[in-house]
């Protein structure tokens, strides 16, 4: 029973913030609420070895964003079987601002997108996440100035281009 309650406390403390982690690098809520879910679900099938962890939350970050990769891999070769079937009509989106930082977060490279997702929605630490990557500081704090510089350049492109 108490490992029970231990998954349900490490669930309600985390899961917001992995919900949050994983829409960042996947910008649909559906498919992050699917990556979170099958995250728990590993992380519960696992638990007896996995509460002994010192961070469960970095596990499950972990692999949430090994399954966003996965899907990216996924989408890019169903992509690519579509292109042999013509173009598909778009649907115009409702809330541009939202999908215009998504299509930027997704012209970043992963590392770039994981970085910027960690620092500003979980609030975490430039040193965390260069442990968590197991890659010096000075790195995360390129990939953060990096993704910021292209974010930028991408979103005021777009702005000037929406003004004319």
């Amino acid at each position: 029973m108490r490992d029970a309650e231990s998954f349900d406390e490490c669930y309600r403390g985390t899961s917001r913030r992995l919900l949050s982690y994983a829409y960042a690098l996947t910008g649909d809520w559906a498919q992050a609420q699917d990556l979170v879910q099958e995250a728990y679900m590993r992380a519960w099938r696992q638990w007896g070895r996995l509460s002994e962890y010192e961070d469960v939350e970095a596990w499950l970050r972990l692999v949430v964003s090994r399954l966003a990769t996965d899907v990216w891999r996924r989408l890019r070769r169903w992509r690519g079987a579509m292109r042999l079937l013509g173009p598909a009509a778009d649907a115009e989106p409702a809330d541009e601002s939202a999908v215009l930082l998504q299509r930027a977060l997704r012209g970043l490279p992963a590392v770039q997108r994981q970085a910027l997702a960690l620092h500003y929605l979980f609030d975490m630490p430039v040193a965390q996440i260069a442990q968590d990557a197991g890659v010096p500081i000075g790195t995360v704090k390129s990939w953060l100035s990096r993704g910021r510089t292209s974010l930028a350049a991408v979103l005021n492109a777009t702005e000037v281009s929406g003004d004319e």
